[in-house]
């Protein structure tokens, strides 16, 4: 491979990715302001420390944007800590994990079969700072997690953390049927608000604080349609609060990506604005995509319940031949989702389900009627049909991004 080869590859994906749907419920894509601040001078700085407390000169300017994105994040959520430095969701769980428990302890979620994040396991970041790991009692039948059931199990094992949130949440997690069951054995209720943080921020979604979690860690990138990082929030005492700074710098990070801090506080201030129009309409199209799909025929969980209420839903489609063949063949025809677990797989390269979100979709201005097509378009592809064209057209008729601020 050549230069002019390498250039050609990022052409072509760009071109590529203006011709599909793009349905992955852990992306999204940043308004042009804040891609015109993330593509800065800062991309080549480091800022190691806290603000206006440096290891290095010339980062006045980074100081001013990261100490105002912490304050920002603290005044939104109501809380004394903040801290935007984690360069990604999973980062932000590893130095907490690190920070608020010891090698050996308990850690308790729900699975990633049911849902939670890699990071959450034994063979991801919890795993990595030497803790054990639990899963709490899940209602299959229901698809839920089965609450009286856990909050034996947390009296009987006494986890140091309790972990909600995840990769695959519909509908809000029972944090405040958990939380005094938790705190009554001297756990940490941390809820994990990666996919559903815009949701969270625009008021859309379970307020986890306000229902008993004590600390949330998130990406920027989903839901909320910032640059690729993380972050933690939380109400901690000092001696918490440094201890999770200690693990991030010098713990985990050197720099911390000084780019991404300007683009966050943008899409702050956008989400401020929008958030709330953003989120509800994401959530609508999302309930219209799985309905629709419901009544094509496919299998869509939680179908009897509304489907769901955040910008996902999870389809089992082992009728139509398994969650591997339905995403590659989707691809096929630029629908780009991706396979997913359900609760009762084993195996994670060809599970029975798929994911499906709406929040880059709707980023682009598409409503429930363009979900509609989308759905039949999905229901073609898989029976045989060479859909690439129909997607072109439509896709072409949203190219504009909306819920986002101009230059000033």
């Amino acid at each position: 491979m050549d230069l002019s080869e390498v250039v050609d590859i990022v052409r072509r994906n760009e071109e590529w990715r203006s011709n599909t749907l793009n349905l992955i419920a852990s992306e999204n894509v940043m308004s042009p302001l804040a891609r015109q601040v993330y593509n800065s001078d800062f991309m080549h700085r480091y800022a190691e420390g806290l603000p206006f407390k440096r290891y290095y000169q010339g980062t006045g300017f980074i100081d001013e944007l990261e100490n105002e994105a912490n304050e920002k994040m603290k005044k939104i959520f109501k809380t004394n800590f903040a801290d935007v430095r984690p360069v990604s969701g999973a980062i932000a769980n590893l130095a907490l994990f690190s920070a608020i428990a010891s090698y050996g302890d308990l850690l308790m979620n729900v699975g990633t079969s049911a849902g939670a994040h890699i990071s959450h396991e034994k063979f991801g970041d919890a795993g990595l700072v030497g803790l054990n790991v639990e899963h709490f009692a899940f209602d299959e039948q229901n698809y839920s997690i089965d609450v009286e059931k856990t909050q034996e199990l947390i009296k009987e094992k006494k986890p140091k953390i309790v972990t909600l949130g995840g990769s695959v949440i519909q509908f809000p997690h029972p944090v405040k049927e958990l939380a005094k069951t938790a705190k009554d054995v001297g756990a940490w209720v941390m809820y994990d608000a990666a996919h559903v943080f815009g949701l969270i921020f625009a008021g859309e979604f379970q307020q986890p604080f306000s229902e008993g979690a004590d600390i949330m860690t998130t990406s920027t990138h989903k839901t909320f349609p910032g640059p690729q990082g993380g972050a933690i929030i939380g109400n901690v005492d000092d001696e918490t609060a440094s201890k999770i700074r200690r693990k991030i710098f010098p713990g985990i990070l050197s720099n911390h990506h000084l780019n991404r801090i300007p683009a966050l506080l943008v899409t702050m201030f956008e989400m401020e604005k929008y958030g709330k129009e953003y989120a509800l309409q994401t959530i609508k199209n999302a309930k219209t995509l799985a309905k629709t799909m419901n009544e094509l025929g496919f299998d869509v969980i939680f179908s009897k319940k509304g489907y769901t209420a955040s910008h996902q839903f999870i389809v089992d489609v082992r009728k139509q031949g398994g969650g591997k063949l339905v995403a590659e063949n989707l691809e096929r025809n630029n629908i780009i989702l991706n396979k997913n677990l359900l609760s009762w797989d084993k195996n994670a390269q060809d599970p029975s389900g798929i994911r499906i979100g709406t929040q880059e979709m709707t980023r682009y201005g598409m409503k429930e009627s363009e979900m509609e097509k989308i759905a039949s378009m999905i229901d073609e592809s898989i029976k045989g049909k060479n859909v690439k064209r129909e997607v072109k057209v439509l896709r072409n008729d949203f190219s504009k991004m909306q819920y986002c601020l101009s230059a000033f």
